[in-house]
C-alpha cells in the first residue's frame, strides 16, 4: 500500500534541504507533487537563510525554518531543527541531504515517515524509505527520487507563481554574475566582466535590446562592465530588482536571456523563457533540462577533467581553460539559435 492511502486528511510535512537558492528551487517540483498529491498539507521548509526568498516565488511552501548551517554554531543550529520538528508534530519528513548522517537526524526528529536518501546501512535501518542516490540526472530528478515511494506525480520542472509579462520582441537580458559565496569559496563559475561587456557591445551591434541586470553580489561586475563596455545603447537596469520575484518578472519579459550557471538560470527555466547559459567547471547533465529552450554555451578545451567541480574537485583550478568562451562565440549563440 502507497503512503498516499492514508493521507487524506490534514498532515504536516517537513522538508529539509540546504544550500543555495538554486538548490531551494531544484527542489520546488519535490514540494509540488507533495502539495497536489496530498493537497490538505502543509509543509514546512527547513532552509539556510540566504535562501530564504525562494518563498517569495510558490505558494507549495506553507513555512519557513531558518537553518544557519554554514555559521560558527552550526550543531546549535541544528538542534534548533530539532527542537522545531518535535514541536511541530510532523507526520512526514523528507531531507535532500546526501551525508550518511542525514538519516540519524531525521530518526531523532522522531516522525513516522522518514524518506531520505540510501547512503548505507545506517540509512535502510533508520529511515522508512531510503531512496538511491543518482546524481548523474537533472537535480530536479535526483531530488524528485526522495519521494518516488509515496507520491503517484512526477513535476520534472520547477513552477512559480510569477504572473508573465509581456514578451519585448528582439530583447536580451544578461544577468552576468554569480552569488558571492562561490567566489569567496574559490568557485569561479562564469567569464570576466571584460567579456561580458564586449558580448553586450557584439550584441547591440547585431541591434538586439540589450538589458542589463545583477543583485547586490554583482555590483563589482557591474562596475566593470560598465567600465569597458563601449556601446551606450542598452538599458543597465543594476539596482532595480529588490527580490527574486522582481527578476522573475524581468526574465519573464526577455524574448532571450543570457547568464552564468546561478540562481537566476533556474528562475529561468521554470519560466520557460528561452535561456543561454555560460558552463565551465560545472556538469551540463546535472544543473539544466533536456530541452531545446535552455542552450548551454561551452568552450573547446577538451578538459578530460570536465566538469570537475563539485564532483572531481571543491575549487576550480587556476587555468580556467573551461571558461575561455570568446564573446563572438557567445554573441553567435544567441543570435542564431
Amino acid at each position: 500500500m502507497k503512503y498516499n492511502k492514508i493521507m487524506d486528511e490534514k498532515k504536516k510535512i517537513l522538508a529539509i534541504n540546504f544550500g543555495g537558492i538554486g538548490d531551494e528551487i531544484f527542489f520546488l517540483p519535490t514540494l509540488i507533487s507533495l502539495k497536489k498529491q496530498y493537497p490538505n498539507s502543509e509543509i514546512t521548509l527547513a532552509l539556510e537563510p540566504r535562501s530564504k526568498g525562494v518563498k517569495d516565488l510558490t505558494d507549495v511552501i506553507d513555512n519557513l525554518i531558518l537553518i544557519d548551517v554554514k555559521g560558527k554554531n552550526k550543531y546549535l543550529e541544528m538542534f534548533k531543527l530539532l527542537r522545531a520538528a518535535w514541536a511541530g508534530h510532523y507526520d512526514l519528513v523528507l531531507s535532500s541531504g546526501g551525508n550518511k548522517l542525514i538519516s540519524i537526524l531525521l530518526f531523532l526528529t522522531g516522525i513516522k515517515v522518514r524518506c531520505g536518501y540510501n547512503t548505507g546501512f545506517l540509512s535502510k535501518i533508520l529511515l522508512t524509505h531510503a531512496m538511491r542516490l543518482n546524481k548523474k540526472q537533472y537535480a530536479c530528478k535526483m531530488y524528485h527520487d526522495l519521494i518516488r515511494n509515496i507520491t503517484d506525480f512526477n513535476t520534472e520542472l520547477p513552477e512559480i507563481n510569477v504572473q508573465p509579462k509581456e514578451k519585448i520582441a528582439n530583447s536580451v537580458l544578461i544577468h552576468p554574475g554569480v552569488s558571492k559565496l562561490s567566489v569567496q569559496k574559490g568557485c569561479i563559475k562564469t567569464i570576466t566582466p571584460e567579456v561580458w561587456a564586449k558580448v553586450i557591445d557584439l550584441l547591440v551591434a547585431e541591434g538586439k535590446k540589450v538589458r542589463l541586470v545583477g543583485g547586490p553580489d554583482d555590483k563589482e561586475c557591474i562596475e566593470t562592465i560598465m567600465q569597458n563596455v563601449r556601446t551606450q545603447n542598452f538599458e543597465n537596469l543594476y539596482g532595480t530588482t529588490k527580490n527574486l520575484r522582481d527578476l522573475a518578472e524581468l526574465i519573464s519579459s526577455a524574448e532571450k536571456f543570457l547568464c552564468s550557471d546561478s540562481a537566476p538560470l533556474h528562475v529561468a527555466v521554470a519560466l520557460h523563457t528561452k535561456t543561454y547559459v555560460i558552463f565551465g567547471p560545472t556538469d551540463v547533465e546535472a544543473l539544466i533540462p533536456k530541452n531545446d529552450n535552455v542552450v548551454p554555451i561551452m568552450a573547446n578545451d577538451n578538459c578530460e577533467l570536465k566538469p570537475c567541480l563539485w564532483a572531481r574537485r571543491q575549487t576550480t583550478c587556476e587555468k580556467l581553460s573551461c571558461l575561455k568562451i570568446s564573446a563572438s562565440q557567445i554573441a553567435s549563440a544567441v543570435c542564431n539559435s
